[in-house]
């Protein structure tokens, strides 16, 4: 069998093939909410020396399109199990949470449910989980948020730094206002996935070195360490005299064995039949503000991403300028079916723009991680162009698990401007997609 299959060796022990190559037997030692595994991620083989396997998560909206409201729906139960299980909060939310997660459609939006007694600082870390972190932001009635960032702020020194050292990208950098951090509030982090909790042992160490606390919380979607790994988090909590939470929708252990040589698989060319696509571009501008450049380009970033620092109250402020500009956009859709993709780091506006932007809508993300392609059914990335980051051109950028003709409409989010030159190999690639419109979006320019 050549595609991820998925076998049940009991109860909760499973196993998933991917490609023939790699053995991944998974056993769920914690599952609260009793969500199908299937309904939260399948497998893919990465293309990284570091680490050979990928989790594809169906929530995300990273490496696969999801409806938006299924990603603000996973953070807000991610956020109803930390008020549960952390600060004792009767999170009458979860139930009926739980029942619109199960649904195939659901018009879910951001609710704020855990009040302002829980104050904490919320960090999401890119790229993959610069949105998710700030949908379980708009969970607490009054905290504050801001994500890591891969990216090199012009005139600007981070105050934090840290390494990720199994991505493909791995320095992280954190460019907020002191006052945001030198404090001893609870800081909460989130990532999509632990494996080996490593990362989240970088960051508190980076921080803890700088501005010291006593209480850490680390919430992530699927918990994968082995009891060794738990075993460096208390090691840690002892050296340093602090108390780590973690909290997730799913833990237990994974046991990997590698078969074969990833480098022995062929690429399957995929066959496009090109049809006549009309480009606009739209500027979204008037809706935000404009903040501080990097990375050499002159046009700034916006404010209201969080890689700036962004509170509960000009977080409300953000969900009307979303809904401001997702009325430009529901007027500007063509077609039945529209896919929104948001750019590397930029996704939880995307993501929340295309919440409200009516029905049929997707969302994903481009992604600096480079997969294996298969298009075999079951496989975690069937699918797949790649082309140069129009906003850095050093950096390879991917998309995923977008069929030819699946969709009507693409609607691209871009940050901030770039040079049309520079768009040129992403709208070259994504002539193959058979789509009847593709749209150019700027938040900045």
């Amino acid at each position: 069998m050549k595609d991820t299959q998925i076998s049940t060796l009991s109860k909760k022990t499973y196993t998933y093939t991917i490609l023939d190559k790699i053995t991944v037997d998974i056993e769920v030692t914690a599952n609260p909410y009793q969500l199908p595994l299937e309904e939260l991620f399948t497998m893919a083989a990465r293309i990284n020396k570091k680490r050979s396997f990928l989790f594809v998560s169906k929530v995300l909206g990273k490496h696969l399109p999801i409806l938006p409201q299924k990603g603000l729906l996973a953070a807000a139960l991610l956020a109803a199990r930390y008020a549960e299980s952390i600060r004792k909060l009767n999170s009458h939310v979860s139930e009926s949470l739980v029942r619109s997660f199960g649904k195939k459609e659901t018009d879910f939006q951001s609710v704020s449910f855990i009040p302002k007694s829980v104050n904490p600082v919320v960090i999401g870390f890119a790229e993959t989980a610069t949105s998710l972190g700030h949908a379980f932001f708009d969970c607490f009635e009054e905290a504050e948020y801001f994500h890591t960032t891969r990216e090199v702020m012009d005139h600007l020194t981070p105050c934090i730094t840290f390494e990720e050292e199994h991505s493909h990208a791995t320095s992280h950098r954190c460019y907020i206002p002191i006052d945001m951090i030198d404090h001893q509030r609870e800081i909460i982090l989130v990532d999509d996935e632990m494996t080996t909790g490593k990362t989240a042992i970088n960051i508190i160490e980076s921080i803890h070195t700088q501005f010291p606390r006593k209480d850490y919380t680390v919430i992530s979607i699927l918990d994968w360490r082995s009891e060794e790994n738990k075993q460096q988090f208390t090691q840690l909590e002892r050296k340093l005299g602090i108390n780590i939470n973690v909290v997730s929708l799913m833990s237990g252990k994974v046991q990997v064995n590698e078969m074969g040589n990833l480098q022995e698989l062929e690429r399957q060319p995929d066959t496009y039949k090109e049809i006549k696509t009309s480009l606009e571009v739209i500027s979204l501008s008037a809706f935000f503000e404009k903040g501080i450049a990097g990375n050499g380009n002159e046009t700034p970033y916006i404010k209201e991403t969080g890689r700036f620092g962004i509170d509960s109250k000009n977080n409300l402020i953000l969900h009307q300028k979303i809904s401001d500009a997702a009325s430009v956009l529901r007027q500007r859709r063509m077609g039945s079916k529209t896919l929104c993709l948001g750019s590397g780091e930029f996704m939880y506006i995307p993501m929340k723009l295309a919440a409200e932007m009516g029905g049929n809508v997707y969302y994903q993300s481009t992604t600096r991680s480079p997969i294996y392609i298969q298009n075999i059914q079951g496989y975690g990335a069937r699918h797949g162009l790649a082309f140069p980051n129009p906003e850095d051109q050093e950096v390879a950028h991917f998309v995923y698990n977008i069929p030819p003709g699946e969709y009507d409409e693409l609607i691209v989010f871009f940050e901030r401007e770039v040079p049309a030159e520079n768009l040129q190999p992403l709208l070259k690639q994504f002539e193959k997609l058979q789509l009847k419109s593709i749209k150019i979006v700027f938040f900045s320019d």
